[in-house]
């Protein structure tokens, strides 16, 4: 007996069964995916920029602008460290009393003394040394890296070394002076002795710093220009004093400011140059600067208010030496 029934249709093996509107191919089903593929690509291409840079923004909120205000609005009042949150309005009574006061005037002297004994010296130094390392030496990698190690020293560990140095019975620096026939120095209560050997610390820790700082930029500038001036006639001198030095003018700028700023905060060196002195800066406040008066006002003397004070003086001294930059900037991009 034959059925008469029709066969069935052979199935494909492992075919997922077909339900209306979600075939592989439906085209309304492609298009929705396509546009949330399309929506998260515009939201990361449009967010993902903010996100990265976020962290610096909520920790220079966090660290930097809202203790530059809190500062600047305890410079208004006066307040004590013990108790924070007593204020008393003065208005600018802390300022003008930092116009009279001979010891801000003495630090504000000391630092500028100090900053001009590191920072002339240190830049010329840090100069000499990246041009020499611009030439191709034998291990220029190894100097590049003993240029930079003082830079990774901590400050205590240099500075307490340096005071080894420049002890008064048992320093080497007055034992190699005594073998020249010099009577040794008494580096920590002499004025200008003493602010030479915070000077001397403060070269030693950035020359190499600064060095390839100017190291990299004249590996930047076109090797043509030395190839001219060398058919030219001209020696090694006459092409760093001629083609170096006015290549590297916008670099050395910047070099100047950053070490100014870094002169006017000036606070590790000289506070642990005398340690018995404190944050007297020697005892008569020889090398004392404006960070060490600061701390000595805030954290000696408890006074937060004028504490404040000078730490806006401060910033207002950075905010000039950042406009007479801008104005000698805008000056050498007008000559050249």
């Amino acid at each position: 007996m034959t059925s008469n029934a029709p066969a069935a249709a052979p199935s494909k093996e492992g075919a997922a069964p077909r339900t209306p509107g979600h075939s592989p191919g439906d085209p309304a089903r492609e298009d929705r995916r396509r546009k949330r593929r399309s929506f998260r690509y515009r939201l990361d291409m449009k967010w993902s920029p903010y996100a990265f840079v976020a962290p610096f923004f909520i920790f220079f909120l966090a660290f930097g602008l809202f203790p530059l205000i809190y500062t600047g609005w305890a410079s208004l009042h006066r307040v004590e460290l013990t108790a924070p949150n007593d204020m008393e309005w003065v208005g600018l009574r802390n300022f003008t009393k930092l116009l009279e006061d001979e010891f801000f005037w003495n630090a504000l002297r000391n630092t500028v003394t100090i900053g001009i004994l590191s920072t002339v010296p240190q830049l010329m130094m840090a100069l000499a040394i990246a041009h020499m390392l611009n030439y191709k030496l034998r291990g220029s990698m190894f100097f590049r890296v003993a240029a930079l190690t003082p830079y990774a020293t901590s400050v205590a560990a240099a500075t307490l070394v340096f005071v080894l140095l420049f002890g008064r019975d048992y320093g080497m620096i007055n034992w190699a002076l005594g073998t020249v026939g010099i009577d040794g120095v008494d580096w920590q209560n002499g004025k200008w002795t003493s602010q030479l050997a915070v000077s001397t610390i403060v070269i030693w820790r950035w020359t190499g710093y600064n060095a390839l700082i100017y190291l990299a930029a004249m590996q930047a500038i076109p090797s043509d220009l030395y190839e001219s001036a060398a058919l030219d006639g001209a020696s090694r001198w006459q092409q760093f004093r001629h083609v170096t030095i006015p290549a590297l003018r916008p670099t050395i700028l910047f070099t100047v400011v950053v070490s100014t700023i870094g002169a006017t905060q000036l606070f590790g060196e000289p506070l642990l140059f005398n340690g018995s002195a404190g944050a007297t800066g020697g005892s008569e406040n020889q090398f004392q600067t404006l960070g060490l008066y600061l701390y000595e006002q805030g954290w000696v003397n408890l006074h937060l208010g004028r504490a404040s004070a000078i730490a806006w003086a401060m910033f207002l001294i950075l905010l000039v030496v950042g406009a007479v930059n801008w104005l000698i900037a805008r000056r050498l991009s007008k000559s050249s």
